[in-house]
């Protein structure tokens, strides 16, 4: 189907599909840290663990399929029983922590069923700080229930010893009553187009826009994660040079982001598709580092700034 002129949906030409595809690491032997960096592999995560440096990892970005029925792209993830979820979960953490450094910083996707799942088992492996719920302004509406429109995110970290950031991640937001000392703004700035307010990140995120067609980050990806939501991840949790890794890939957001901000990583999915459209999305990050909804290293509110 052609798309309309302001659909900026990313996608990849059959041409493209060959060439990206020959980039892609298939591991079948023990991979060094120089050798992952910056790279993407094809496989499953429990059957490539093998392959991968023991403890290189300062930021682990989770995003892992919820426990619900969705078909990516013909991989097909199946809702299980809740015990069934957790065994599969407490899995895939067992083999990810051979990755982590004694100080990594671990950030967990779910949504409110699956936190309810995971919780108990995040707690028995990591230090658990925070659950961070961000709006996810998309959402089926409910006549018999309320609109499920949020995500959870589940910050852990492997020991007390960890790097956090807030002055990194501050939100910009409008000031509607301004306050006022001997006649001076009290904590804002009047600027051209209003009056402002510098204030540090809580666990509640209205300033999230999912991705959608007219935005250049958009592919068709059915869960894909906003390269705004990663970036406060990352800068609050993460230093330059820092080593990023996403198990579960998708369409690029973690890659794509850590290009732009500086960081190595290391990138692992099934799908060799959503690995194609991943390294597209990096190559247009390494001469493009406009990420919608950040500028003069600030966060802005949700349709507060022009949009990359």
């Amino acid at each position: 189907m052609k798309k309309t002129p302001r659909n900026r949906t990313l996608t990849c030409s059959k041409q493209e599909l060959v060439e990206l595809s020959g980039e892609i690491l298939k591991p079948n032997t023990r991979m060094s840290i120089e050798q992952i960096s910056n790279r993407v592999a094809q496989g499953d995560i429990f059957e490539l663990i093998s392959y991968l440096p023991k403890q290189f990892v300062d930021l682990l970005i989770l995003d892992p399929p919820y426990n619900l029925s969705k078909d990516y792209h013909g991989t097909k993830f199946k809702n299980r029983s809740g015990a069934q979820y957790q065994t599969w979960f407490e899995s895939l953490l067992d083999v990810l922590m051979s990755t982590l450094k004694p100080d990594a910083t671990v950030y967990v996707c779910s949504e409110w069923r699956t936190s309810v799942l995971i919780g108990p088992i995040l707690q028995s492996k990591f230090n658990v700080h925070n659950r961070i719920t961000w709006e996810r302004e998309k959402g089926r509406g409910a006549r018999s229930n309320w609109k499920n429109n949020s995500e959870d995110i589940w910050f852990c970290t492997n020991s007390d010893n960890y790097f956090f950031n807030a002055q990194a991640v501050r939100l910009k937001r409008k000031v509607i009553a301004p306050y006022r000392t001997n006649g001076e703004p009290k904590d804002w700035l009047e600027e051209e187009n209003g009056k402002f307010r510098l204030t540090f990140p809580s666990n509640i995120w209205t300033d999230i826009t999912v991705p959608f067609w007219s935005m250049r980050e958009n592919t068709d990806h059915p869960t894909q994660k906003p390269e705004k939501l990663i970036a406060k991840l990352m800068l609050a949790s993460s230093k330059e040079n820092d080593f990023v890794f996403d198990p579960f890939l998708g369409s690029g957001t973690t890659a794509s982001v850590a290009t732009k901000l500086g960081r190595r990583w290391f990138g692992v999915d099934c799908n060799q598709d959503y690995l194609c459209w991943a390294l597209k999305r990096i190559r247009i990050a390494e001469s493009d580092s406009g990420i919608q909804g950040y500028n003069d290293e600030i966060f802005w509110e949700r349709n507060s700034a022009n949009t990359v």
